[in-house]
């Protein structure tokens, strides 16, 4: 395999990640976490069943079923090892959120620390950790 490769597939992850969530597809989001462990503010959720409980068990969902943000992942900096089949990527993740009584804005930014691991020729999600840095009016997104 070809680091290019890698990265791409690693950034497109990253990137299906956000978009899974954004549309309230939380099975989704927790099939890319099959084999790995989701590290955030509460206790390590593991596996596809662990990562969408843990979804559904803090985040709410709106009448369009979906959670009403927009998730922004950037500065994405990928690491490869290829002999290894193992990278690591770094990434700022900043949370939007709109509701009809809610303007747009920002109501978190942090960073995605996340591992992956090639197995049978594909990339796959090993861990993220996920540090939230600032925090605005989260009330609205998740369960207290």
């Amino acid at each position: 395999m070809d680091a290019a490769v890698g990265t791409t597939a690693v950034t497109n992850l990253i990137a299906r990640y956000a978009e899974l969530v954004d549309g309230g597809d939380f099975a989704g989001a927790g099939a890319l976490f099959a084999d790995a462990v989701f590290i955030g503010s509460g206790e390590p959720a593991e596996g596809s069943e662990g990562v969408e409980r843990m979804l559904r068990d803090t985040v709410i969902l709106h009448e369009d079923g979906t959670p009403r943000t927009h998730h922004a992942t950037t500065n994405i900096a990928v690491e490869i090892d290829e002999e290894r089949g193992t990278a690591a990527a770094s990434s700022y993740v900043t949370v939007f959120q709109a509701l009809p009584e809610l303007p747009l804005q920002p109501i978190a930014a942090g960073r995605y620390d996340d591992r992956f691991e090639r197995r049978g020729g594909q990339w796959r999600f090993a861990e993220r950790r996920v540090r939230i840095h600032l925090v605005g009016d989260v009330s609205r997104h998740l369960r207290t």
